[in-house]
């Protein structure tokens, strides 16, 4: 037995991580992929069925990890991420979810033919979409900055509150309809949501102090975090069942309001166990699911139920709710499309439809379908759907992978304006007005601030940029720079130029490479100096078509032998850099980019105006 339950678990984190991976090689939904491998290993082959597996803990282990990935996503809730976007949060975030209460509430009653306790019960839950789902998409579908936020901050806040909205619709329906609840049982509700509000803030208070003063040493702030936030999550929780999810929401968001330096490095641990337990999760719940569940999902009542969420009243809610706000036309019609549900309503629909039916309302039977025909209906719905829909209405960035360059010189800017006319976005980075001037002269993008400053989140979108080039005189700073940015773009898309002095460091060099810092560019010798010398001194980036009559080979063979190789820029847009030990290698169709001595019809024209511009000169000074 214990054999089999390590092989499930195994088989599960299996394939929720393969479902991720799938996701990201082939550009696909990681939710709906996630959603298919569990109904493939349960329902449909009959692998795993992980409720039975699990018995008792499949229960306390879904609510833990929901209190996780939860907490995760509100440790990205920084109040300044939201200056001038706080009128339309709070209206979509209160009177949109009390909209979408109400209409998703007649739905499911006229529609599901559910009676009016259960609809209202189930309207309130409804109105979640949650970072299980939110972020993964956001993340996909590369979304401008104002509609990412809204979705975000929506998706997190409204996550808990839906819950608590089904309790509170629950303990309303037994004070009017069930003789031994009293107006205390309701009172309790209220007093239990405020304390769990309470608790989440002390929670998240405390630690931050704790950390602050230097109470808890480096190497144990993650676990520190990790166990207050399951305390935290099962403290409420034990007082009243769901109001747990307020709590560590709660906490989060104090968190990432007190602007402590170590929550910057602990959040992308977070984000690691958050995408571990989203894939399990997902993985498990969907494997738990029945064949009698599955059917039931085609009932013509569900079906109309399903689309009538879809297209009326998400958007209609929306719509009604941002009335007056300043956001356009084309940001409510996205945000009024986009609210896939996820984890919580597939586990808090569970628990009410089991307490339901306790109760006496036999028609809590179907909950647990029209659940996951809402979860699976609106996550492909809006999985395939958001990417394509933010583009038409412009409001994804360029699905060009961009290059972000730290470092403004007379070379970065002569590669950035290169990247401009191969149409890849670019942007050049740099805290001093006067390393700017050439970019600002060259017309470039720019952006005048410290790379590593926590502000610059708030001020210089990073969505559009894969790659980041690492270009100042300072190899130090170039090593600290790319570390910083390994959780964020990947060692394999973080360069830095050569060390200056890297003749001197012999071996010592490779193992710092590998330790520390992104992979070095070009050539060994390409170093900050030398590059920015070729290019004052008159050498220039050239493009070269590699054609099938004018292979790679052939360009190799007749380069000269000081060219530097660059970059080479493939059909699909992706950029492919040079490097000392790399292997990379052009084919027909795409474009070499190299530094190399200017032409002799160049030259000529060069020193023309030298001669001119000496001529000039000395006219001026004889007047």
């Amino acid at each position: 037995m214990s054999d089999s339950l390590l092989f499930n678990i195994m088989l599960i984190g299996f394939l929720g991580i393969f479902s991720q991976w799938i996701s990201w090689k082939f550009r696909l939904p990681a939710i709906v992929i996630m959603s298919i491998m569990g109904l493939l290993a349960g329902p449909f082959l009959g692998i795993i069925n992980p409720k039975e597996d699990f018995g008792d803990l499949f229960s306390p282990i879904i609510s833990l990890a929901v209190a996780i990935i939860l907490f995760e996503g509100s440790l990205n809730l920084d109040f300044r991420e939201v200056r001038g976007l706080g009128r339309p949060v709070i209206r979509i975030v209160t009177l949109g979810a009390f909209l979408a209460w109400i209409l998703g509430s007649l739905g499911a009653h006229y529609l599901a033919g559910l009676s009016w306790a259960v609809a209202f019960v189930i309207g309130g839950l409804f109105i979640v979409t949650g970072p299980t789902v939110i972020l993964p998409l956001l993340r996909q579908a590369k979304l401008k900055p104002r509609p990412a936020a809204i979705l975000k901050w929506e998706g997190i806040i409204v996550d808990p509150f839906g819950a608590l909205l089904a309790i509170f619709a629950f303990e309303i329906i037994r004070f009017l309809l069930i003789d031994d609840a009293t107006l205390t049982s309701l009172l309790l509700f209220f007093l239990a949501s405020f304390f769990a509000a309470i608790l989440g803030w002390a929670c998240g208070k405390g630690t931050g102090w704790l950390f602050e003063k230097g109470h808890v040493p480096e190497f144990l702030k993650s676990p520190v975090v990790f166990a207050i936030v399951l305390a935290c999550f099962a403290v409420s929780d034990k007082i009243m069942h769901e109001t747990g999810l307020l709590a560590v929401t709660a906490m989060g968001i104090t968190l990432a309001n007190m602007h402590i330096s170590s929550i910057g490095d602990m959040r992308h641990f977070k984000e690691n166990i958050s995408v571990l337990l989203t894939s399990a999760i997902f993985v498990m719940l969907t494997a738990s699911l029945t064949m009698e569940t599955l059917i039931e999902i085609f009932n013509w009542r569900i079906i109309s139920f399903v689309l009538l969420m879809l297209f009326v009243v998400r958007p209609l809610s929306i719509w009604l709710s941002t009335i007056g706000t300043d956001l356009s036309f084309k940001e409510k019609l996205l945000v009024g499309w986009i609210a896939p549900r996820g984890i919580v309503a597939l586990t808090v629909s569970g628990y009410f439809a089991s307490i339901l039916l306790e109760t006496g309302f036999e028609d809590a039977s179907i909950l647990t379908s029209l659940t996951f025909a809402l979860v699976f209906a609106t996550v492909v719905a809006h999985g395939f759907s958001i990417k394509w829909m933010a583009q038409k209405l412009g409001l994804a960035t360029d699905d060009q992978p961009g290059v972000l360059i730290v470092g403004a010189s007379s070379f970065t800017t002569a590669l950035a304006k290169i990247f401009q006319d191969l149409k890849v976005p670019v942007t050049i980075t740099d805290s001093s007005w006067s390393r700017l001037f050439l970019a600002r002269k060259a017309e470039v993008p720019y952006y005048r601030g410290e790379i590593l400053s926590e502000q610059t989140e708030y001020h210089l979108d990073l969505t559009p940029y894969e790659y980041m080039i690492a270009a100042t005189e300072h190899d130090s700073y170039n090593s600290l720079v790319c570390t910083t940015f390994v959780p964020v773009l990947g060692r394999n898309n973080l360069y830095q130029l050569s060390f200056e002095n890297h003749q001197h460091l012999g071996n010592d060099l490779n193992q710092l490479v590998h330790s520390v810092g992104g992979r070095i560019l070009f050539q060994e010798d390409a170093t900050w100096e030398e590059l920015n010398k070729r290019i004052e001194r008159g050498d220039v980036l050239r493009k070269t078509n590699i054609t099938e009559k004018y292979p790679f080979k052939d360009y190799l063979e007749e380069r000269e032998g000081n060219t530097i190789l660059l970059f080479v820029r493939k059909p699909s847009g992706n950029i492919e850099f040079f490097t000392p030990n790399g292997s990379v290698k052009a084919e027909a169709g795409d474009i070499v980019v190299s530094l190399m001595k200017p032409s002799k019809e160049l030259n000529k024209i060069q020193e023309k105006l030298e001669v001119q511009r000496e001529a000039l000169s000395e006219k001026s000074d004889s007047q």
